[in-house]
């Protein structure tokens, strides 16, 4: 059986450019949201989006949509398509880039063909996805489905001190358009797995049908700073000694529990942050996932109980707060089930996953049918300029993403 294909040279051409964009003079690429090198970013998106023809339309946060409609389908929800183009710092070119072009792509390939879609067709690019410089993440998907206020949202303080909703006025990416306002009637999003699974099975895609809960705290630690030659161990309330106990203790409650939880304490840092000084204070971030709501909850529950421990035994005071908390989700069984056929036609061994990362997909099966391809990650490594995934993986992935939006957007 033959099938058509997107333009592949395009699609590549695209992802390589795109990638160019907000390189520093060491050649590392960082576009954090709103900043002055995402802004070209978005420009050269949008200029790709109007030169295929789509209407572009940019909401109050930013979110920017390209919409291909046509006089029998307007004012249907759209099969909406995409991801985010904002990076982490010193990124790699594919993570959220991919899926927004690739939804580009597909519907340059099926306006080329003469491809009448039922319903309109969407590619999405969503505000500060990866939520480096304004917290949390995904918010731009976020405020879409109603899950945060948008003057809320716009009123959020970056890292650098800057407001979200000034810094996209300043680019020029402070829409009129309210959030939400494009209805979906389903979403799906193709990335990178940026984990090992795919490769190491050998297998180009994966089916995604669900996506790990995610909890985000802040932790700060007390003690008390004292000299560290003079202050015996015993006699110590040391706030860098307690936080260390914290990510030990996650490491090592998790491998007993031989469930697929996984922990990290991402940031950390001391005051007075001197090498003859015992911590005063310990400021710290923990990172819990699970794929399960009530592990999720028993982890959290476990971390609670193992602070209250370090309070007792280290004298220390210990305050918590809650930055973010994203239940498990459960994508669309129809759409997941379109994926793999789309890719057996194909001749493309699937599997069926959990994603271990965060994705706008998530934020809009809130509202939405939605579901998510993943292709393979060259050693498992993302949010690094090591990156990769091979070309020939790209296209395929693209490919199943045209035949699963063929078959969605061709019903009524």
């Amino acid at each position: 059986m033959s099938h058509s294909s997107i333009n592949a040279g395009r699609l590549l051409a695209h992802i390589d450019e795109l990638g160019a964009i907000g390189r520093d003079d060491q050649g590392r690429l960082t576009r954090l949201a709103a900043s002055d090198t995402e802004k070209q970013g978005r420009d050269r998106l949008v200029a790709w989006l109007e030169a295929a023809g789509l209407d572009v339309v940019i909401d109050r946060i930013g979110n920017i949509f390209g919409l291909w409609q046509s006089e029998d389908n307007a004012g249907l929800p759209a099969l909406m398509l995409g991801s985010h183009i904002d990076t982490v710092i010193n990124a790699g070119i594919y993570d959220g880039c991919y899926g927004v072009l690739a939804g580009l792509e597909v519907i340059e390939t099926l306006r080329e063909q003469g491809f009448a879609p039922a319903r309109p067709i969407a590619v999405a690019a969503f505000t500060n996805e990866e939520g480096v410089r304004y917290a949390p993440d995904m918010l731009g998907s976020l405020v879409h489905v109603g899950g945060i206020a948008t003057e809320a949202a716009l009123a959020t303080v970056g890292t650098d001190g800057t407001t979200l909703g000034s810094e996209l006025a300043r680019i020029g990416y402070a829409g009129a358009v309210a959030p939400g306002a494009l209805k979906p009637h389903a979403y799906v999003e193709l990335h990178i797995e940026q984990g090992p699974v795919l490769e190491r099975d050998a297998t180009p895609i994966g089916a995604v049908e669900n996506l790990q809960g995610i909890s985000w705290q802040r932790i700060i630690i007390d003690g008390v700073a004292n000299h560290a030659g003079t202050t015996p161990m015993a006699m110590r309330c040391d706030a860098g000694l307690a936080a260390a106990r914290v990510g030990l203790f996650l490491r090592d409650h998790i491998a007993r529990s031989n469930a697929p939880s996984v922990a990290t304490v991402g940031t950390m840092r001391f005051e007075p942050d001197a090498i003859n000084v015992i911590p005063s204070r310990a400021v710290f971030t923990v990172d819990l996932r699970d794929p399960d709501e009530e592990r999720l909850q028993a982890l959290e529950n476990t971390l609670a109980g193992e602070l209250r421990r370090i309070i007792a035994e280290e004298g220390v005071t210990v305050t918590v707060e809650r930055l973010a908390r994203f239940e498990p989700v459960t994508f669309d069984r129809a759409i997941v089930e379109v994926i793999e056929t789309s890719a057996s036609a194909r001749g493309l061994k699937c599997r069926r996953m959990t994603s271990g990362a965060g994705h706008d997909a998530q934020m809009i099966a809130r509202i939405a049918p939605a579901a998510m391809i993943f292709v393979p990650s060259r050693d498992g490594i993302s949010h690094n300029p090591r990156e990769h995934t091979a070309p020939a993986d790209l296209v395929a992935g693209a490919n199943v993403l045209l035949d699963v939006v063929s078959k969605i957007a061709g019903r009524p």
